[in-house]
């Protein structure tokens, strides 16, 4: 009889087999289509919470600092990224001000919190509701990019280039940061760990 612990699926052709023991740095494959299995990721706890906590530290920085220092006719401004959801809804431009809000403010500040609900809780549970929030940050993960603000900073660079000079802020290093050091949490966490007994 298989054990439990050893049976997967194939994401591919979806059969049922059994698999031991992989060593490190070698992978295993599906014995019908030979895709590759997914490897388990050591450690996916710990290196997870040390990236959520890096990003948690530079999020206040990334929305303190400004993003983009701007001189235009010989007048000086900095802008943050609330000073900029601020002259959205200032200008009416509601749609897009929630956009930036949710983009860079409310989304990664969830993304942060969620992970590191995946982290500190354990056993069964808080199981189900693990893995609903681990297919949330999943779901919302694509929204947290700079998308937004790249083009935000390119048009200003196309607008205002012969008249005013453009340059990106401390603020946008700290916010470039918290977006990757997110990203790479969320991939680092290995949701198998949810439903595996924890005896520690």
């Amino acid at each position: 009889m298989m054990s439990e612990d050893k049976i997967v699926a194939c994401e591919t052709c979806g059969l049922v087999q059994e698999l031991g023991v992989v060593p490190a740095r070698q992978g295993a494959f599906c014995a019908r289509c030979s895709s590759a299995f997914p490897r388990q990721k050591g450690d996916s706890r710990n290196r997870t919470a040390a990236l959520a906590l890096a990003a948690l530290f530079l999020y206040v920085p990334a929305n303190i600092y400004p993003i983009m220092i701007m001189e235009y006719l010989g007048r000086h401004s900095e802008n943050t990224v609330w000073g900029g959801v601020k002259a959205l809804c200032t200008d009416h431009m509601w749609y897009v001000a929630i956009i930036v809000f949710a983009a860079s403010i409310l989304i990664p500040l969830l993304k942060l919190l969620g992970l590191f609900f995946l982290v500190s809780n354990r056993g069964q549970r808080w199981q189900k509701l693990r893995t609903w929030v681990y297919k949330v940050i999943c779901k919302i993960g694509p929204w947290a990019m700079l998308d937004v603000f790249l083009l935000a900073i390119l048009v200003a660079l196309i607008r205002f280039g012969r008249f005013a000079t453009v340059i990106p802020g401390p603020g946008i290093v700290a916010f470039t940061s918290v977006v990757v050091l997110t990203m790479l949490a969320s991939a680092s966490f290995d949701p198998s760990v949810i439903w595996k007994e924890d005896k520690s």
